[in-house]
Parts: C-alpha cells; structure tokens; sequence
C-alpha cells in the first residue's frame, strides 16, 4: 500500500452519512455529527453546513486538509496512476487525479489562487476536490523543489567561488565594463576583425561523427524509427555544405554499419559519396578521395540495429574502428595532395553524447582539436522527466541510460574546444547544469585568456550558435503561391499533392502542416485538440500531419505506436474526417513539395513541441515563405527574434494555440507581412554563413597533433612485431604479478609467435618500480619493447647500452612526443595547489579528533601525474565526487585510485592506458586486432577501460585477486553500459598458469603453434 489511503475511506463514509445528515438534522445536529465522525471533539467546523444541510464534500475536504499529510494524497495519486490491473484500477479517480496532476503544473497560478482560497460556492464534491488538491499538491511539490535545487545550488556554489577565489581580484577590472554585455566573453569567439581567411590551397580534412539512427545521403527514413530524425538530416547537409567551401578537401561523417535484416543494403555500405550543396564553391584541384563521404564503421552485433541508449558497450570498438580509417585516409590525402606528411583532421566533431565520447577518445588518441553539438541534452531531459513524476529517476536510467548520457556529456565538455549550441536559452539554462560549465565563470575565464593572464589551470569550451539550412531544394514559385481563383493542382503537381489532398473534403481550404516524428514531446495531440475545439478555426482550414512513415502501427515501437493511437483517436472524437491528413509515407525529397503545398494555399507551419532544440523545420518552413506558429520554449524564440515571421505561443495552452492559427490565417495581411519576413531574413540561416563562421573559428584552433612521422628512436622493436600482449594486471600482489608475466612470456615464446611478439607493462607504477619489480623477474627490461607508467602519463622505451645483457646497463628513453600530446588542458601547479588544499580537507574523525588522510606523494609524482598517498582508505570520497569538483573548478584532468586505494593519481585528461595503446598503436603501425590485453579480475579504478575496443582481453578471475571495494564506484551506472563483456574479444579464465594463459590464447584465435 503506497501511502494513507484512510482519506479515501472517510470519502466514501461521508457520501453515506449524507442522506441521514441532510433528512433529519438541523444545523446543529449536523455540526455534532461531523465533529463525532471526524474525531475532533472541540476542532470548530467551518465547512459541514451549507444552507442548514449536512455536506459531504464539504466534510471530505476538511477533514482532507486538516487530518492528512500532503505526502499520503500525492502517493495516492501515484498509486491510481500506476495500477495496471483492470479490477483495481478507478477510472474516475484516475482521470481526476490525472486533472489535478495537469493543474499542478501551474502552481505559481495556484498558489496566487490558493491564497485567497474560499470554499463558499462548492456545490459539489469535485470541485472541492480540486480546490484541495491545488493547494496541497502545490505545496508539496514546491517543497521538494525548493529542496531539491537549494542542494544542487549547495553543491556547486561553494566549489565555484572557491574557483574564483583563487584567481586574483585585480585580474577581473574592466570585465563587468567592456566585456559584460558582450556574449562572445561569456560563451565563445566574435572573428569580426580577426577572422583567418580560408584558402583553396588549405586542404582541409574535416571529421563528424553520428552514432545512430539510419544515415545515408538520399531518401533519408525520417522518422522510421525514434533515432532518425532531424539530426540525421542535419549532419548530412552540414557534410554536404562543408565540402562545398573552398579550402575543405574531405569531409568524413562516420557512423555505424548496418547489415541487420528488413533495412536497406545501403546501410550496409561501407562508403557513401554524398553530392555537394549547390552554394557556390571556389574551385580547387580535387582528386578521388576529395569531397564529402558517408564511412560506416562496424561495431557492435553485425545483424542487429541498436537503439541509441543501446550503443554505449560498443564505443570504443568504433573509437579504434574509426582511428584506423583515419589513419590510413590521412595518409592517402597527404599523397594525393603532395604534402610530403600525412593531412591529420583540422577537427573531429561529434553529434550527440555517444558520438561525443567517441570524439574526446579519438581527439585525445590523434591530438587534433575536437568540437561538440549535444543536439538534446541528457541533463535537460532528466529535470523534465522527474518534473512529470511518471518514472522514478532509476526507471529512468533503465530506459534511457540517462547517467551514462550525461557523464558522457561531462566528458564532451572536458575535451572540446568549441560547444555548438542552438540557442542561448540552452547554454544558459542547460549547459549550466553540468558541472564543467558555467556562465559566469565561463565569461571570467574568456576575458582572462583575452587578456593572456594567467587561468590557474582552468579552462573553458567556447559556446558558439550557428544554425544552418539547405537552401539548394527550394523551388521559387513564389509569385504564382495562394491565388484563390487558381483551380486545383493539375496533373503535373507533385504527387504526394495528391496523396495529401485526398483527405479533404475542401482541398482549397488553408493548410496548417506539422511535421514532427509521432512522440509524445512534439505535442502532438494537443494541436489536434486545439483544431478540433476550434470550429471556427475547423471551417476555415486544414490540417495536414506528416508523423514520419510507417507501415502498421502494430509493429511500431511502444511511445510511436501509443502517440498515433491517440492521434487517430481524437480525430474520431472530434469527427475531423475530411479536415485532417495524416499520410503514412513521404519521401525526404517530398519535404519541400509538401512546405509549397502550404504556401499554395496561403496556409501556415506550425510546432508546438514542449521544448524544441533546433527548430530547422521552422527555418525550412520560413526559406519556402510560410509563416509559422511555434513553441515559446527553447529555439524558435531565438529564430523568431531574427525572421519575424509569425506567432510563438504556450504548447500547453491549446486555445493560445487555436488563437494564433485563426489570427495568422484569417487576417491576410499579417500573413503577407510574416511570409515577406521570413524571405527577407532567412539568409542568416543559410548554410554558406553557418560553414563561413565554422570554418573561421575551426581554423583559429590551429592544429595539435605530433609529428608521427619523427620517431624518437627507429630501433624501438614495436614497429617490427605481429602481435603485442599488454599486461595489465592491477588486482594481484607483487609476487603474483611477478609469476603473471614470466607466464606470459612462456606462453608466448613458442611456436610462430617467438620473436614476433612483443611486450608492453602498463601499470600506475613509476618508472624507478617497475625497474624494481623487473630485477625481481630475473628478466632484463629489454625484454619488453614500451613501458606505459604512471596510469598512462608516461610512456618509456628501454634499450641496451652494450651488447652483454646487464640490468645496470639498460637506459630508458622517455616519449616525449607522447608527453607533448596529452599536454592538453593539463592544469600544471594550479591544478597541484587545489588538490593539496583538497587533500588537507579530507579527515578522519575520531570523537574531536579530526586526522587527515591524504597528502602529498612527491616521490612518485611526475610532470604529468600528480601523486598522493592515501593512510586510510576507508575514509576517501568516492572518485566521482572528486571529478565533480574538478569540474566546477574547471579543471579538466583524469583522476584514479590506485594500489589497491593506497594511492590516488591525477593525470591529463587525454592520459590513460588504453589512450597510451591507441597511441602506440599509430605511432609504430600496430594493428589493435592483433593486441591482447591482460587484466585481473578488479585493479585501479581505471581498468574498466581496458575492456572494450577492437584488441582481445583476457580476464585473470581468482581468489588471488583482490576484492573489489567501493572505490571502484566511479561510474553512476552499472558496467554493462561500458563494455560487452559477452563480446568475443573478452575471455575469462580461472588462474594465470603457462597452460591457462596459452588456453586463452587459443580461444581469441591467436596461435600458439
């Protein structure tokens, strides 16, 4: 039972008492009577008389109010809400409950209702009801929001001024003169003045990256499925336009292969030429690998289509599936343009929290900038869908992996240069969510850098908002639009024309038009409530709705399926049979015939979503001269500042809605001057000015990546070898690490694998302990080709300095190419100096007694890892808290617990293990296929990592692995959302002999023989 449901009970006890109270009594029997049954004795009773008769719903309410908790009636409500069986379920209190649920969306309303609140006039029990429940409802929830943002604000307030702090005062003169109205301070780069000029001799290779949905470059299945939708549309066209400026040689969208069953084999395609846009390009020589591609990379299961919340297991196999194209592309570009080296990406873009994982790993692995488009942020989505209350916050993790969405947003933060937002409102409303970003720090920072004064090791993405459109479709038959003495499109007019007006009774009437995938944040049904509500509106127009394509609503997902049923079934209610199309199939080249259909017929565009990230329909609708009816949430405020073109109103108010379409379509003239607005205007939507502003501030990164082609030492043996065993065991004492690697050996100097196998160490370990640890081997350093030390910030190479092996004559050569490449963002001693005033806050507490556990570990500290040593572990902060404070600080580093938590390490953001692998990998030709890793069954915090990708791991189980403990609690979601541990790259085996190791071998297909 969910809460006190005894209110309902004295409901149903009331209604019976009604008949008695309102026959025989007078008022003051009446009065006796309620104060007997409510059990308040000498409680005055303001509300049980009305006109000398006994009230039922004025004794439900009272007694509601006075002797409930708020808490017990919201989980009633929650309890009506949620019963599935049929026999439980009350639909009269569910559909009330549904209406106060509604209300109280509007509390601020309420509230200035509820506080002159009188119950003089109930005339019935529902009514009282409502009043009742406005009052509590509201109150509850505007406690627990108050709650709820007063701890966030808590959480992150303190650790930002602290940021602020430690900048000094004087640095900040002149940023609230200057530079506070200025938003390129707070978000990101004006280029008026300093703009780089873009040159046909550039030669530019640039790099987006779209996980999901079903891309390809011609008939795109809009709205086929949840994940293909307009941000597959939007990073084609934006391939598309960028290959048509001049000094962009290639551009490559990569995405996922698909060879499921019931799609298309052009999924399946592993590469798709796309045409140019048809805005002017200078010319340039061009040879077979210029232009823009599709490149489809294959990860995951190869005969299963994957939901977006369903990719994650499966990045880093496309992270080393796309690392190799890229390597290889960049070679082939730099020959076929003559650079005597090869032409890296000026920039990796990602699309989307997935793809935005997959840029910082591939941005990090090649050194090159990275830029970053959330499209729909996961942070937004979680705040709406708590607000609704349908789903608790684990419900919702479940369906939507929400926290490995917004963790993977935190990340995209870290690792990007520039941020593109659509909007203001989501830089400062959304962005400001996450714990890497905020306003004030940001425009503080950016006046900082503008000044070349010093950041302390804080850093912050520029935020820049450049939409764009494809203009290149568009048929101007602007002046033969609307005529009213025109007759019906003739044969020649486009098909779905046809297929579109067949629906209507009146082809001729105006046509409102929604183009929107059928899910419940489009909103859908509340515009066909508005049109079927409105009769006048009725008789004026119709309306058109393209919700995608489909073929059986039975064999559509759950959320389409159940919007569409709706849909239809309020048409029926309504009888708007005649007045509504609905058609089930349009091709993307269609779009624009369909936007001229509604200009045809002096109509109007119309998006009334709950929030709309984008708006690129309303700038469509506004390029084809339609005026439009949009949502006040999110872009289409922005959009309308610019082209004045129409109306915005509330997508929760449906008669707002109905208002603002009679209002565009009956009065001619409004129409006119919207529709002259939107033409006017639309040229600062175009893609050339979106790709002339991208291109600028692309260029003013300037490139980051090493020199692969300068090896340090050309007899380093990785170059030469088939295959290379990582072992990278955390979890086992030195002894059993110790016998871990001499089996390793063993196992593999036999067969065809000796001498074309080689051996890297890849531990937190310095490189002074890991020369201890080899000693005690009774094997030489030479007998491995890399070490990577110090959780990946180091890379070291050994070499022999006379031809008598002798440990004392071995030398090690560190990377220094490696160093210059994870450099990026390293926050250097102001980084050090808040983590020692950190470390010095952490305490034990003992009665009064407060001990700190935590300092300073310089022994094993390096340029780039910055060690501490733990006393006791029992008392350290999650991990996860730590990086959160790392990033209100914005400080953009990589921290872990190691040795067994003895230890805790922070390393460049672009420093790991697995980092350090994809970096050998390209820096001496290693194929990753041909890699094995070795891990125990737990290790640092870090080992996860080394799970995934395209290499095979072998898992040491065992008792002689250290137990897991809570400092591997890094993640806000389970493992199965990092790694496929069902992948048949990954084996387990039990123990680490010669016979198991060899066995494991065997399995993953490497031979032994």
């Amino acid at each position: 039972m969910y809460g006190n449901d005894n209110w309902i009970n004295s409901y149903l006890d009331a209604i019976l008492d009604a008949g008695k109270g309102a026959a025989g009594a007078g008022p003051g029997a009446g009065a006796a009577r309620g104060r007997a049954a409510g059990g308040g004795g000498d409680r005055p009773s303001l509300l049980l008389r009305e006109r000398g008769h006994f009230s039922p719903a004025r004794y439900f309410v009272e007694e509601v109010i006075t002797g409930y908790d708020e808490t017990d009636l919201y989980k009633t409500w929650l309890r009506a809400n949620a019963m599935r069986s049929p026999q439980e379920k009350n639909t009269r209190l569910e559909n009330m409950t549904w209406r106060i649920w509604n209300l109280a969306r509007k509390k601020k309303e309420f509230l200035l209702v509820t506080c002159s609140m009188d119950f003089k006039g109930l005339d019935n029990l529902e009514s009282g009801l409502l009043v009742m429940y406005r009052y509590k409802i509201t109150v509850l929830f505007e406690k627990e929001e108050a709650n709820r943002l007063s701890k966030r604000r808590l959480e992150t307030e303190k650790p930002r001024n602290d940021a602020t702090a430690d900048m000094s005062e004087g640095l900040f003169e002149g940023v609230k003169g200057e530079d506070a109205g200025d938003p390129s301070v707070a978000y990101g780069d004006t280029t008026a003045g300093s703009t780089p000029r873009i040159s046909s001799f550039d030669k530019l290779y640039i790099v987006l990256i779209s996980l999901h949905g079903l891309v390809r470059g011609e008939n795109m299945e809009l709205g086929r499925d949840s994940d293909t939708g307009g941000q597959v549309k939007y990073v084609v066209e934006l391939a598309k336009a960028l290959s048509s400026c001049p000094g962009v040689y290639r551009v490559d969208l990569l995405t996922r292969k698909i060879l499921a069953p019931n799609f298309d084999r052009g999924y399946g395609e592993p590469d798709e030429m796309l045409g140019s846009t048809s805005f002017k390009n200078l010319k340039c020589e061009r040879g077979d690998n210029s232009g823009a591609h599709i490149i489809r990379i294959p990860f995951g299961p190869k005969d299963k289509h994957l939901a977006k919340e369903n990719i994650w297991p499966f990045i880093q196999e496309f992270v080393d599936g796309a690392l190799g194209h890229i390597v290889r592309m960049s070679k082939t570009l730099g020959e076929e343009t003559g650079n005597a080296c090869p032409v890296w990406p000026a920039v990796i873009h990602g699309h989307y929290a997935s793809a935005g994982v997959a840029a910082a790993l591939l941005s990090g692995a090649l050194n090159v900038p990275m830029v970053f488009t959330g499209h729909f942020l996961g942070k937004d989505k979680l705040e709406g869908l708590l607000k609704q209350g349908r789903q608790t916050r684990e419900q919702i993790n479940m369906t939507y992996k929400i926290m490995r969405r917004i963790e993977a947003e935190e990340l995209s933060l870290d690792a990007s240069e520039i941020v593109i937002a659509s909007t203001r409102q989501e830089i400062e409303e959304q962005w400001n969510l996450y714990d890497g970003f905020e306003v004030m720090l940001a425009r503080k920072l950016r006046a900082l850098v503008k000044r070349g004064a010093n950041c302390y090791g804080r850093y912050m993405p520029r935020m820049i908002i450049p939409p764009g459109v494809e203009f290149g479709h568009m048929i101007h038959d602007f002046d033969t639009y609307g005529d009213e003495d025109s007759p019906s499109p003739a044969s020649e007019d486009p098909s779905i024309w046809f297929e579109i007006m067949r629906f209507f009774t009146n082809p001729r009437k105006p046509m409102i038009l929604a183009i929107a995938r059928p899910y419940a944040e489009k909103n859908i049904a509340t515009l066909v409530k508005a049109f079927g509500e409105c009769h006048p509106l009725r008789e004026l127009a119709n309306l058109t709705l393209i919700m995608g394509n489909r073929e059986a609503i039975s064999k559509m997902n759950k959320i389409s399926a159940a919007v569409l049923t709706s849909v239809l079934t309020l048409i029926d209610e309504y009888d708007l049979y005649g007045q509504v199309a609905y058609p089930k199939h349009h091709k993307h080249s269609e779009v624009p015939d369909i936007y001229r259909l509604a200009v045809r017929t002096k109509g109007a565009f119309v998006n009334v979503a709950y929030f709309e990230q984008f708006g690129v329909t309303l700038i469509e609708a506004a390029m084809h001269g339609l005026p439009v009816i949009a949502t006040k949430n999110g872009a289409p405020v922005e959009i309308h500042q610019v082209l004045e073109n129409g109306l915005l109103v509330d997508p929760h108010d449906q008669h707002a809605i109905a208002d603002a379409l009679y209002k565009m379509l009956s009065e001619k003239q409004f129409w006119s001057r919207c529709r002259e607005n939107g033409l006017k205007n639309i040229h600062q939507f175009s893609w050339p000015e979106h790709c002339k502003n991208y291109l600028s501030r692309v260029l003013t990164l300037g490139p980051r990546h090493p020199d692969f082609a300068s090896k340090q030492d050309q007899k380093v043996p990785l170059k030469c070898r088939k295959h290379i065993f990582v072992i990278a065991v955390d979890s086992v004492n030195n002894e059993d690490l110790i016998q871990i690697i001499r089996n390793s050996v063993e196992a593999t100097h036999t067969g065809t694998l000796s001498g074309s196998t080689g051996f890297v160490l890849a531990t937190s370990l310095t490189i002074a302990e890991l020369r201890s640890l080899i000693t005690h081997t009774g094997m030489l350093p030479t007998d491995f080709d890399a070490f990577i030390c110090n959780s990946g910030s180091d890379i070291y190479y050994p070499s022999q300095s006379s031809d008598v092996p002798n440990n004392s004559r071995v030398t090690f050569s560190l990377d220094q190419n490696y160093r210059s490449h994870i450099e990026y963002r390293w926050g250097g001693e102001g980084l050090r100096k808040y983590l020692v005033k950190w470390a010095s806050s952490v305490v034990e507490r003992r009665g009064r007694i407060e001990k700190q556990v935590i300092f300073e570990d310089s022994e094993h500290s390096s340029t780039y890892c910055l060690a501490f040593r733990v006393i006791n572990p029992n008392h350290l902060p999650p991990l996860k808290e730590l990086q959160k404070l790392m990033r209100i600080q914005s400080l953009r580093c990589h921290a872990l617990y190691n040795h067994g938590a003895t230890r805790l390490s922070v390393i460049p953001i672009h420093a790991s293990r697995s980092q350090a692998l994809r970096y050998l990998s390209i820096h001496w030709g290693i194929e990753l296929p041909d890699a094995v890793v070795i891990v125990g069954e737990t290790g640092d915090s870090d080992y996860e990592e080394l799970f995934g990708g395209l290499h095979k791991t072998i898992i040491l189980k065992g008792g002689f692995n250290t137990p897991a403990n809570r400092i591997h609690t890094v993640r806000r979601y389970p493992l199965q959302d990092v790694v496929a541990l069902d992948s048949s790259n990954i084996i387990g085996i039990e123990g680490f002999s010669t016979g198991d190791i060899r066995s494991a071998m065997q399995q993953l297909g490497i031979p032994t023989q």
